[in-house]
């Protein structure tokens, strides 16, 4: 009798119990928004579904970063590589690129401000936890040339097609082509990128990347997306995609940092590429970001990383997919165009024009470029040169297939 009347207060206490904690992480959710979400001058409604917020540039989340307390922003790089003369160059270009963002044609945040992709409830919930959101799993999203091991591989999930170099690297250039990767399962993901890297593959990997993106998980659609990424302990704690934690300090009120961009290259059609240029301030020790010709977008401070403090050992460019493997067989997600290289132009994702910047802070191609490819059935990395292009690296393929089971 005793049992049975203690049996409905548990069920009460239990009920009681998971609703404090449905509470709980409501009132986490919303915090955590409060924190990504500033306070904007003026919002503006994308035609993909996203609402871009311009806020002004001294809310940026950057300044909530321990080390960045009392910091002052740097309006515009004391040195540029390309030569440029930053008294007469505008942060904001007037230049007309070839790809925009799909934003721009619904209107524009004005200088002083920054243009913010506004976090939504639904896309913290696709996150495995809060803690989680807007970062990268581990440190096997980036390619590891020199350490191969397949059961790692196959455990990992992370496939990469990628060209690199190592030395001594004070910031890296490159043009690529931008697709949309068809993409398996929503906790899959495709992108193309440039990464600058400093350290060991270990705990202490410093990393700063950039390029596009198709991530269902991270932005809720299958668009094609401008990112960036950092982090100064090979992935654990520190850094995210965009402007999704503090760190990077943005400047440009042009570019949406996590914003479709349009228009995309067609399959034996048009080409449509982006400019990324990533250099080391010589004077300040910041590391600046350029998309296209004169947007200068901004810079991760230098006091967020150890190694990459003083300059970077290894650079990357090329595809990572996720292969989830659920059904037991490779997935079918793309990378790149979802073409092998050897279809070339027009059929084929590249990169062009690919520089570094060396000691004397001058842009040069890179010498003794190598290729790593943990699959090469599946995806595949070509390299060459030529008067136009210069370097210039074909990456990519479509996963699954006869040779690729």
């Amino acid at each position: 009798m005793m049992m049975a009347n203690m049996f409905p207060r548990f069920v009460v206490v239990l009920c009681v119990v998971v609703a404090a904690r449905a509470v709980r992480h409501e009132f986490e959710i919303v915090t955590h928004l409060n924190r990504l979400n500033k306070p904007s001058m003026k919002s503006i409604k994308s035609p993909d579904g996203d609402i871009i917020d311009c806020v002004h540039i001294s809310q940026q989340a950057a300044f909530e970063h321990p080390s960045l307390k009392n910091h002052k922003i740097q309006m515009r790089p004391s040195y540029h590589p390309e030569g440029n003369n930053f008294e007469s160059m505008k942060v904001s270009s007037q230049n007309h690129q070839t790809i925009t963002q799909l934003w721009h044609s619904n209107g524009k945040c004005e200088k002083g401000t920054i243009p913010i992709r506004r976090t939504k409830k639904e896309d913290i919930l696709r996150a495995s936890s809060i803690k989680k959101y807007g970062k990268k799993s581990s440190l096997h999203t980036v390619a590891q040339p020199n350490s191969v091991d397949l059961d790692l591989i196959n455990q990992s999930g992370h496939q990469h097609a990628i060209a690199y170099v190592e030395g001594e690297f004070y910031g890296v250039k490159a043009t690529m082509n931008v697709w949309d990767p068809q993409i398996q399962q929503s906790n899959e993901f495709s992108l193309s990128q440039i990464w600058l890297l400093g350290g060991s593959f270990a705990s202490d990997l410093n990393s700063i990347e950039a390029g596009w993106q198709v991530s269902p998980d991270l932005y809720g659609d299958n668009n094609t997306r401008f990112f960036t990424y950092w982090t100064s302990d090979a992935y654990q704690a520190t850094g995210c995609y965009n402007l999704l934690c503090s760190g990077f300090v943005q400047i440009n009120n042009e570019i949406a940092l996590g914003a479709s961009i349009s228009p995309i290259s067609k399959y034996h059609g048009s080409q449509y590429d982006i400019s990324v240029l990533i250099w080391k301030d010589p004077e300040q020790g910041n590391w600046w970001m350029q998309f296209g010709k004169g947007n200068v977008l901004g810079y991760w401070p230098g006091s967020l990383f150890s190694y990459l403090s003083e300059s970077a050992s290894m650079i990357q460019w090329g595809g990572e997919v996720v292969n989830s493997a659920s059904d037991g067989q490779h997935t079918t997600t793309q990378m790149g165009s979802g073409h092998f290289p050897e279809e070339g132009f027009g059929k084929s994702s590249y990169f062009r024009n690919v520089q570094i910047v060396d000691g004397s802070n001058s842009l040069r191609a890179p010498k003794d470029i190598d290729t790593f490819t943990e699959q090469p059935n599946c995806y595949d990395v070509q390299t060459g040169k030529n008067d136009g292009w210069g370097s210039y690296i074909y990456y990519g393929g479509p996963g699954r297939n006869a040779n690729c089971p």
